[in-house]
C-alpha cells in the first residue's frame, strides 16, 4: 500500500543532528510511515549510524557528495507517498506537525501545499523569533502575489501533495543559494497555498549555513527576475513590478553589508527604474546612509588594532 506521508530528510556530515530531526519524526501523533533519509556523501559515519541505529524504521539512500538540492530531488523521486515533506538534518518537527497539516490539506483539496509556523531558535536552544506564514501569506489559495512579494520558505514547514511534485518537478541544482524560493514561487505559480498558522516546527539558525556564500544576492536576483517574468499577466502589474522593486533593494542592503558597492548601485537603479512605492523609496533613500556605517564598520577596527 502507498504511505500517506513520505518525508525527505538530506544530511552530510551531521551525525547526531539528523538522528534528532528523525526522531521528532518518529515522535509525531499521526504516524509518518516513510522516512527517506539521504546520505550526500558524509565522512563521518553517518550512513552507519543510522542503519544500526533505526534499522528497518528508514530508508537510507546513499549519494556522491551534491549538495541539498539534489539530495532533495533523488529523496521525492524516491517517496512513495500521497502527501510530501520536507527536512533538513538539523531542523525539528513538533509532535502534531503532520497531523495538523494532513488534516488541512484533506479539508481543502484545491490546496496544493501547506506551511505552518516556525520557532527559528540559536545553537543553544533559545528562542531567536517566530516566522510566522500569515504575514507573508495573509489568505488561503492562489498566493502567487503574496509569494513574489515575499518568497521566504522554511522547507520543513511545508507539506504538499504528490500531484504539486509531480507538475513543478523538484529543486532546481544549478543554484548554489535560494533554491527554496524558487521551488516556492514554482508551486505558488501553479497551486493553492495554506497555512496553519501556529509553530509546528523549530529551525536552527546561524550556525553554518549557505546565507554566507558571495552567490546568495546573486541566485535570489536570478530567481526573482525569472520568476516575475513568468507572473507578467498573471500577478497585476503594480504588485508585480513592487515585488521585483523589493528584492533589488533588499539585496542591494545585503550587498552593502557584504561590501559589494557597486553591485548595491546597481540594483538600487534597477529598483528606482520600477517606481517603487512611498515605503520603498524612503528605504531606498537610506542606502547611502546604510553604506557609511558599513564603511565606519570596516574601518574602525584597522584603526583600533594600529593604535
Amino acid at each position: 500500500m502507498r504511505p500517506e506521508t513520505s518525508v525527505i530528510i538530506p544530511t552530510w556530515n551531521r551525525r547526531d543532528m539528523v538522528a534528532r530531526a528523525i526522531d521528532s519524526v518518529l515522535a509525531q501523533t499521526r504516524p509518518v510511515e516513510e522516512i527517506i533519509v539521504v546520505d550526500d556523501g558524509s565522512t563521518d559515519g553517518t550512513g552507519e549510524f543510522l542503519a544500526q541505529r533505526y534499522a528497518e524504521r528508514i530508508t537510507l539512500l546513499a549519494q556522491a557528495n551534491a549538495g541539498v538540492s539534489a539530495a532533495r530531488n533523488t529523496g521525492l523521486a524516491a517517496a512513495r507517498g500521497r502527501y510530501l515533506a520536507l527536512l533538513d538534518s538539523d531542523d525539528v518537527w513538533l509532535p502534531e506537525k503532520t497531523e495538523r497539516q494532513v488534516a488541512f490539506l484533506e479539508a481543502n483539496p484545491g490546496i496544493g501545499m501547506v506551511l505552518c509556523d516556525v520557532y527559528r531558535v540559536d545553537a543553544d536552544g533559545g528562542l531567536i523569533d517566530v516566522f510566522e506564514r500569515r504575514r507573508q501569506i495573509p489568505e488561503d489559495g492562489p498566493a502567487l502575489q503574496w509569494v513574489l512579494r515575499d518568497p521566504a520558505l522554511a522547507p520543513l514547514s511545508a507539506l504538499m501533495r504528490r500531484e504539486v511534485y509531480e507538475d513543478v518537478g523538484g529543486f532546481d541544482t544549478a543554484l548554489r543559494t535560494a533554491e527554496d524560493l524558487d521551488f516556492h514561487l514554482r508551486v505558488a505559480a501553479r497551486w493553492g497555498i495554506g497555512v496553519v498558522p501556529e509553530p509546528l516546527a523549530r529551525a536552527l539558525r546561524g550556525h553554518d549555513g549557505l546565507s554566507a556564500l558571495a552567490s546568495t544576492e546573486d541566485d535570489y536576483i536570478a530567481v526573482m527576475e525569472r520568476a516575475a517574468e513568468r507572473a507578467e499577466g498573471v500577478v497585476p502589474e503594480p504588485a508585480r513590478r513592487q515585488a521585483l522593486a523589493t528584492a533589488y533593494l533588499k539585496n542591494a542592503e545585503s550587498c552593502i553589508w557584504r561590501q559589494r558597492y557597486a553591485d548595491a548601485w546597481a540594483l538600487a537603479r534597477k529598483a528606482r527604474r520600477l517606481e517603487p512605492d512611498a515605503a520603498l523609496q524612503a528605504r531606498m533613500r537610506r542606502l547611502p546612509v546604510l553604506a557609511a556605517k558599513r564603511m565606519m564598520r570596516a574601518v574602525l577596527p584597522k584603526r583600533s588594532a594600529t593604535a
